[in-house]
């Protein structure tokens, strides 16, 4: 077979690559002789303290490079593509897809669905193992690619068949036992369907997933998304208020179970449930090292005492009447404004204005911050009173971008609205220093 070739992006200046005469342009070819499928065999393959490295140079040269350095140490190298090799594409038709809900017209990078188990090691992404053979689960083992997040929603096979609209998803239970054996640490989520994978279900599946603990670390239990965006779609029912508190109330069970027999909770419930159900969120301390932040589980519990951590350093007080707005989600708009209360009732000569914002776009199930779209945000905030500033969070924004989901600017609201506005991060620290002007 021939060599694939990975081209080199970037040599560091006075790394390993560059003194052994790499340069950008160049191919690696194969290191000790074996090829480079993506960055985890070239990082795999780096770690030895010798190496032979084929390198075909732009011109068409073939050099035979050999390099002593410490074991791991790193070569200086960059390529054009993070994992050298393309993103494996999700072939799941699952029946609660939140892309497949998505209105036309919107940027087509939100469209791609990713099913990558790279992605789960180097960003944190949730896969579905769906389109792994068990020679890349081994592949896994053998590169110590831990932790893995997999999107498990069922362990019984033939519902997971069902649910994920694939014939190949039933052994997920097989792949999440052999990547613990081999010393893997999983970390999982379960996406619940009203009347589908809850109740009984559920149970069956905490039962399996908890019985691999510690190898099976934590289990982040969210409530579906459901959009107004479903023509032709599987008929899913959203939750209420009643069917959010049986999922409590179950759930609850295991976690008193499970820290008298492990002590820790394992299982965590996304904040959304909570909401739906009326309850308080729960204190800080029950989110035990908050593993689950990313699916929605434990943000507003880390935010408040984030808050009240950096209220108690008393932070300095706006040196004159201070006037801003916060537009939030309907979701967490209860939390924001009892720490919006606390500051006005600090700071006697601030006044904040906090706005919820229904999400007309993807429609008003959708509840959270970070679906919020541009056009829902001008729409609802025409005329109101917003002061200095407008605050919004950085959730809502693409990441390392001034843009929303609907492809509309910050600047675009702006002028719209002619007002500034400034993304908060998802902190105690920084939502109290925006709202106070510290720094500006």
């Amino acid at each position: 077979m021939k060599n694939k070739k990975v081209k080199i992006h970037r040599v560091l200046p006075g790394s390993i690559a560059q003194e052994a005469g790499m340069e950008p342009g160049d191919s690696i070819l194969s290191i000790n002789g074996e090829q480079i499928k993506d960055i985890f065999d070239y990082r795999f393959l780096i770690a030895d303290e010798f190496l032979v490295i084929e390198v075909e140079k732009e011109n068409g040269e073939v050099w035979e490079v050999e390099i002593e350095k410490d074991q791991y140490e790193d070569l200086g190298i960059e390529f054009d593509n993070p994992l050298i090799e393309d993103v494996k594409s999700c072939t799941n038709k699952c029946i609660f897809c939140f892309i497949d809900q998505l209105p036309k017209g919107m940027r087509k990078t939100l469209y791609f669905k990713d099913d990558d188990s790279r992605l789960s090691f180097l960003t944190g992404n949730y896969v579905t193992l769906t389109n792994m053979r068990y020679d890349d689960i081994d592949r896994i083992i053998r590169y110590r690619m831990s932790p893995i997040n997999v999107s498990v929603h069922t362990t019984n096979p033939q519902l997971r068949v069902t649910m994920l609209g694939n014939r190949f998803a039933g052994d997920i239970k097989e792949k999440i036992e052999r990547l613990v054996e081999g010393g893997i640490t999983v970390n999982c989520q379960m996406v619940l369907c009203r009347g589908i994978n809850d109740g009984y279900e559920l149970d069956r599946s905490l039962r399996d997933l908890t019985s691999l603990y510690p190898g099976v670390a934590s289990i982040s239990v969210v409530p579906v998304g459901i959009t107004r965006h479903r023509e032709g779609l599987f008929d899913l029912k959203p939750y209420d208020r009643d069917a959010s508190r049986q999922v409590i109330s179950q759930v609850e069970n295991w976690q008193k179970k499970l820290m008298k027999q492990h002590g820790s909770r394992i299982v965590y419930l996304a904040d959304e449930f909570y909401i739906m159900a009326e309850y308080e969120i729960p204190p800080y301390e029950h989110y035990e090292d908050f593993p689950q932040l990313e699916n929605g589980v434990g943000l507003i519990a880390l935010l408040k005492h984030e808050f009240k951590e950096y209220l108690d350093q008393n932070p300095s007080a706006p040196p004159g009447p201070r006037r801003v707005s916060i537009a939030t989600g309907v979701s967490p708009k209860k939390y924001i404004r009892e720490m919006v209360e606390e500051l006005e009732n600090r700071y006697n000569n601030l006044k904040v204005y906090v706005y919820e914002i229904k999400n007309i776009f993807f429609g008003e199930n959708v509840t959270v911050t970070g679906l919020l779209t541009g056009r829902d945000l001008i729409s609802q905030l025409k005329g109101k009173e917003l002061g200095s500033v407008l605050l919004i969070s950085e959730s809502m924004l693409k990441s390392g971008e001034k843009v929303f989901l609907d492809d509309i600017t910050v600047h675009d609201i702006e002028k719209e609205l002619n007002i500034k506005i400034e993304a908060v991060k998802n902190t105690g620290r920084d939502f109290v220093n925006k709202v106070l002007g510290i720094g500006e």
